[in-house]
């Protein structure tokens, strides 16, 4: 009993030191998740800075970031445990920082996007070394509660980034968008070399497949070109690009079978909820990319709106995620995620039909715009965090770092297929005319709402006494 007492007095003066912990490392979460939605919005704006640059060209500083960055994170996170958590945090923040302030400074769009390269890699270091630390500095029984916390200051960047981006832009230029990353990895950086407390497990796995990485990046990297240039190149090197990336891919996949630390671990998709919920969460990563920059194109290029316009005209689809997502886990760990996923996904859904049948080529925000971003907003906030938390469900608890890793991967490289498509299919098409095109993609949401529903009705997370 007294040695009972001792261990929850020993945790409770642990205690402060964790909540400071969980502070500065959600606060790095908070400026590179914050980063990736202030560039949906200062995209039209980067592409009038470069008036002679292609739209397939511009979109590499979006998909050069995401790319590297899904392809990183599991690799990142297995390097945070042989080297040390904190060490990979720290490094991972001052990469971030200073690729950020590379991306303002850059004369070009090629120095921005090598710039974005290694912020990706900043990013990949961070984000599993952050979630590590956190769960090292609490106790178990309130690691939930923290993880939870860290979790909802992504979302909360994810609603804040398209106004407060909006704003900076309007301020200070697109360049802003990437020095107010700064201040917050100063912060992070001061701090959490104060405060954080290095770990690592007792026993590390090896560093994962730097082969495997690069053919994935590789055959990513090669389907993207594909889908970005499909109208400027023409069908014939469009179907070149398509194949040699999905053959690298293929190569990746067979290698990760056969290698002793794959970049990707196949066994963890023998597991069927996380097999599904993966699948889904790749259609799924495509469907919100292409939405998100979807919506910022539309606004901006059809309907007239600024930047600043714009950016204010799709927050309100975020602040409702926030709202719905505390809810859906409440409501999953009663029910199991798939009675979430399936209504989330069939009401996204019937939002961009409503858009695709509704929407004229003239503004009327209030009439046309607010309602199906309202209603497609409760869909993001059912599939999203359910899909992450359906992922993780099964798995045993030594190898939940490692699936979270791969969740977030599959999400991201869904996220380049979808800027893809845009890119692909809008461009820098401008005007009422270009209306037509912005239905095609409204159309390609109603499908990757549709599947998304129809991948999770395998999902089955439910608790066993139901």
């Amino acid at each position: 009993m007294s040695a009972r007492l001792e261990i929850v007095r020993n945790e409770n003066e642990d205690l402060p030191r964790a909540w400071r912990t969980l502070a500065w490392t959600s606060l790095a979460v908070f400026m590179a998740i914050l980063d990736g939605t202030v560039l949906f919005v200062a995209f039209p704006s980067i592409g009038r800075s470069f008036p002679t640059v292609t739209a397939a060209d511009l979109s590499w500083i979006l998909n050069a970031y995401t790319i590297v960055y899904g392809a990183l994170l599991v690799p990142a996170g297995r390097l945070a445990d042989r080297l040390g958590r904190r060490r990979i945090f720290l490094a991972g923040v001052a990469l971030f920082a200073v690729a950020s302030l590379a991306c303002g400074l850059a004369p070009s769009l090629g120095i921005i996007i090598v710039a974005r390269v290694v912020q990706a890699v900043g990013g990949a270091m961070l984000t599993p070394s952050s979630l590590a630390l956190v769960l090292a500095a609490f106790p178990t029984s309130k690691r939930a509660v923290a993880v939870s916390i860290w979790a909802a200051v992504g979302a909360f960047a994810a609603a804040v980034g398209p106004s407060l981006g909006s704003g900076v832009i309007q301020l200070g230029g697109w360049r802003w968008a990437f020095f107010v990353n700064l201040p917050f990895a100063l912060v992070a950086l001061v701090s959490g070399r104060r405060v954080l407390e290095e770990s690592r497990p007792a026993s590390a796995e090896r560093v994962p497949d730097s082969v495997g990485i690069v053919q994935l990046i590789a055959g990513m990297a090669l389907v993207a070109l594909g889908v970005v240039r499909a109208r400027e190149s023409g069908p014939g090197t469009t179907l070149a690009c398509v194949v040699a990336g999905v053959a690298l891919l293929l190569l990746f996949i067979r290698r990760a079978s056969r290698v002793a630390t794959p970049a990707l671990d196949l066994t963890l998709f023998e597991v069927p909820s996380f097999r599904y919920a993966n699948l889904a969460t790749l259609v799924y990563g495509a469907t919100f990319s292409a939405m998100f920059l979807g919506s910022i194109l539309f606004l901006t290029n059809v309907w007239g709106y600024s930047t600043f316009q714009a950016g204010l005209g799709i927050t309100p689809g975020p602040l409702v995620v926030m709202g719905v997502a505390p809810l859906a886990g409440r409501l999953a760990a009663r029910w199991g995620h798939r009675v979430l996923l399936i209504p989330g996904g069939i009401l996204f859904a019937l939002a961009f039909l409503t858009r695709y049948l509704a929407t004229s080529p003239t503004s009327h925000y209030l009439t046309e715009w607010l309602p199906p971003m309202i209603a497609s907003g409760v869909g993001v906030g059912l599939v999203l965090p359910s899909l992450a938390g359906a992922a993780a469900h099964s798995l045993p608890a030594n190898r939940l770092a490692v699936g979270s890793g791969v969740n977030q991967a599959l999400r991201q490289i869904g996220g380049v297929l979808g800027v893809g498509a845009v890119i692909g299919l809008a461009g820098r098409a401008h005007g009422s005319q270009a209306l037509p095109t912005f239905q095609v993609i409204f159309l390609l949401l109603v499908v990757g709402g549709l599947a998304t529903a129809a991948i999770s009705a395998a999902i089955d997370t439910r608790p066993r006494s139901l």
